[in-house]
């Protein structure tokens, strides 16, 4: 028995979800150990992750700094939104799904002006609107689109939008959720000033808290800004520079832990790179075997990315996607119900500790329980 084999006898199924997801149980057992928040060898580990982060984020290290937040990636979402826009800024949202909506939604909150740009669920975000609108508004000072929408596994072109917002000297916020530690990029050739993640996504670790990517220049003129206590970006961050890698309240220890294991995991794979190779090859076979199976994706190639996939439902008043879910769950898969309104769909996650062979028996499972 094989070292993947072996992982997946400690779980009675394999989550094909977007996060939370299936682990490598080195990552689980690094939480084992208990840790205390006050103590230096803790905080020197907070520090080297987030030294890590930075430096998988970018090459020009010393433009950028990481802040760990307690929760989940909407947390974190929701400390920049209301942490870096000032009272008399505007925030611009892209949007083409339920992650883009609920950024708008925040802002509502918050009380911030916010002007929006709706693609729809099934369209990429593009930047000829982006031209007219900060040509026809110039109260917007920042503008915030998601890299890759979990809603249908879309991937937005961020390169683009980064730099018409530059153009027009706007701060640029990236929800990349979903996406960073799956997909090469550079926060700062991609004009990124405040970059979006969570611990439970790609880098493969548990759900506990998340992290924020940030240009320092950006982000040292925040102070005072907030419009909460505990979701205080700058405070955050300022008081991990200033007591080495304190966090202001309880913060998540083993969570900590297992995603600094996570991350020598990441590297031990290959880096970034390789873990995309690993990604879209799954989804490539799972795409590919599912319209085999007469099961048609949502999105064109073009716009898939390696992370999520969104499939319609089979044409057939027999199907019932609660039943497809119970049986798969039985075969040891589980998969994830559809979040757009235009049709009816079902997702299924390609990241994780999934390989290409999970892939395979997943479909086959598919074409032995299916009963429509």
């Amino acid at each position: 028995m094989n070292q993947h084999q072996q992982e997946a006898t400690d779980n009675p199924y394999l989550l094909l979800t977007p996060g939370p997801l299936s682990t490598s149980r080195s990552v689980r057992e690094a939480m084992m150990r208990d840790w205390c928040t006050w103590d230096r060898d803790y905080n020197e580990l907070v520090q080297s992750v987030r030294q890590k982060l930075v430096k998988l984020a970018t090459d020009q290290t010393e433009d950028y700094t990481t802040v760990l937040m307690q929760g989940s990636g909407t947390f974190c979402v929701e400390a920049v939104i209301s942490s870096v826009i000032p009272a008399d800024g505007k925030l611009l949202v892209l949007t083409n799904g339920a992650y883009g909506d609920r950024i708008v939604k925040m802002a509502q909150v918050h009380q911030i002006a916010t002007a929006v740009v709706d693609y729809g669920e099934v369209s990429q975000t593009s930047v000829e609107p982006l031209i007219r609108i900060l040509e026809e508004d110039t109260a917007i000072t920042h503008v915030a689109v998601v890299h890759s929408e979990t809603t249908t596994g879309m991937l937005n072109p961020i390169r683009g939008i980064g730099e018409i917002a530059k153009k027009y000297g706007k701060v640029y916020i990236v929800d990349a959720m979903s996406s960073f530690g799956g997909i090469e990029l550079d926060v700062a050739e991609l004009s990124i000033d405040y970059l979006i993640s969570s611990a439970n996504k790609c880098i493969q670790g548990v759900p506990g808290f998340g992290f924020v990517i940030a240009r320092t220049a950006a982000l040292t003129g925040c102070k005072g800004i907030a419009r909460t206590l505990s979701l205080d970006l700058y405070d955050q961050w300022n008081t991990m520079e200033e007591e080495n890698g304190k966090w202001r309240y309880t913060s998540p220890t083993h969570v900590v832990r297992a995603f600094d294991q996570a991350l020598t995991e990441l590297l031990a794979e290959g880096g970034v790179v390789k873990r995309y190779e690993r990604y879209a090859r799954n989804q490539e076979i799972l795409s590919d075997g599912m319209e085999r199976l007469g099961i048609r994706t949502l999105l064109p190639k073009e716009f898939q990315s390696p992370f999520i996939t969104s499939f319609y439902y089979p044409e057939s008043d027999a199907f019932s996607f609660q039943e497809l879910y119970d049986r798969l769950k039985q075969a040891g898969f589980v998969i994830y119900p559809g979040k757009i309104s235009q049709a009816d769909t079902f997702r299924i996650g390609n990241i994780g500790e999934v390989y290409a062979e999970d892939m395979e028996r997943l479909l086959v499972a598919i074409e032995e329980n299916r009963f429509w």
